[in-house]
């Protein structure tokens, strides 16, 4: 295949969302018929309907979308079409001739939106306190299924085939070896990506990795170790009805996510309140509010939240997934904040981890709470490997 047949498969992309959606969104969030709230009840029994109102109001009035629109129009966007699903990206490139090629993979629930923060100091490093040694191109993709990539085409995308149409997108840009980040979700399909181009792919970052037990390797843990351990079943049981839900029947909660922009809010901000730093008393003090809003909006415009809650049901049924898996060969960088409950012998049975980073503050979404801690051992990380 010629360059230029490469390059037609490649479509610019504006983001543009029409003025009616807008003015609907705003309707609907006006009209929104608000549950009541038991009294002395907070935060322990999900989102406090107090603390909802306030912020859909501020969606609906203050909020200004077309904003953040422009915000994220400033840098270069694309589609194209992979395995019949359409994928959207950024590519921004940097000015060094060096710069290493590096994917960016956001989570759930998030978007493009996580890594606004990081594109400057990425790839432009001597602007923002660098060296032009640590200078990336950025490709940052919306998962399949999610966002500005729009609904799945049909069922069947596990982690593993976004994973393989992801290696095929870096191989469409022209990209023969390349490094891959990713956190949540992304921390799941960036491993296998690794797996998928093992000769491509030159590290894996990742952060917010789930570790799971395993008897081998248990007179080896610490009690530190144990004890994060145990804080993800704890997690499970009390944290983990989204996923469960999302897992086994995302069909139905795709008819409340689609049809109310508030029950959309609720299901995302209790996220960003549960998963932040433990020291932030609101979403908001760990997150920016507009970012948070964007985010949300992005789902609610490309009514994309039923199709990212049918990822985790492919990944609640991919067999294959949850069965024994040979340990992965490309080095990988593991960052683990408060809120994660990474361990690292676990780590190691699976994957090639030549870096350990564990940090006192920050959360889940490391991009938009800690972005200078994210960078810098981002760029550690690859100086090491070239």
């Amino acid at each position: 295949m010629t360059h230029s047949d490469i390059t037609a498969q490649v479509t610019p992309y504006r983001i543009e969302i029409p003025q009616d959606a807008l003015d609907d969104l705003r309707d609907r969030l006006r009209r929104t018929r608000w549950a009541p709230e038991l009294p002395g009840a907070g935060w322990e029994r999900g989102v406090p309907t107090s603390y909802l109102r306030g912020l859909a109001e501020y969606w609906a009035g203050g909020f200004d979308w077309r904003a953040q629109e422009a915000a994220l129009n400033a840098y270069p966007q694309f589609t194209t079409t992979i395995d019949g699903a359409d994928v959207h990206f950024l590519h921004v490139r940097s000015a060094e001739p060096d710069a290493t090629p590096l994917m960016l993979l956001h989570g759930w629930p998030g978007s493009v939106v996580e890594f606004l923060d990081l594109i400057g100091p990425l790839t432009d490093p001597v602007a923002h306190g660098g060296a032009a040694a640590d200078a990336f191109h950025l490709v940052i993709p919306s998962l399949p299924g999610y966002g500005f990539s729009g609904p799945l085409p049909g069922t069947g995308w596990t982690d593993g085939r976004t994973a393989a149409a992801l290696a095929e997108l870096m191989a469409r840009l022209g990209y023969d070896r390349y490094g891959v980040q990713g956190g949540d979700v992304g921390a799941f399909i960036a491993p296998l990506m690794g797996r998928a181009a093992p000769d491509h792919v030159i590290g894996v970052h990742v952060n917010g990795l789930l570790t799971f037990p395993d008897p081998a390797v248990a007179d080896e843990l610490t009690e530190a170790e144990r004890e994060r351990l145990a804080g993800m079943g704890e997690w499970q049981q009390k944290l983990g009805a989204y996923m469960n839900l999302q897992g086994t029947r995302p069909q139905t909660i795709a008819a409340s996510l689609h049809d109310s922009p508030a029950g959309q809010l609720a299901w995302i901000v209790e996220k960003f309140k549960d998963w932040t730093d433990p020291a932030a008393k609101l979403p908001e003090d760990a997150v920016d509010r507009d970012r948070i809003l964007t985010d949300v909006s992005i789902y609610w415009f490309t009514e994309t939240a039923g199709s990212a809650a049918h990822t985790y049901f492919e990944r609640f049924n991919d067999f294959s997934a949850w069965g024994p898996v040979e340990r992965g060969t490309v080095p990988t960088a593991v960052a683990v904040f408060p809120t994660d409950y990474s361990v690292r012998p676990l780590a190691e049975r699976v994957h090639n981890v030549v870096r350990w980073s564990e940090f006192g503050h920050g959360g889940h979404f490391a991009a938009l709470e800690t972005p200078d801690v994210l960078i810098s051992d981002l760029r550690a990380f690859f100086r090491s490997l070239s």
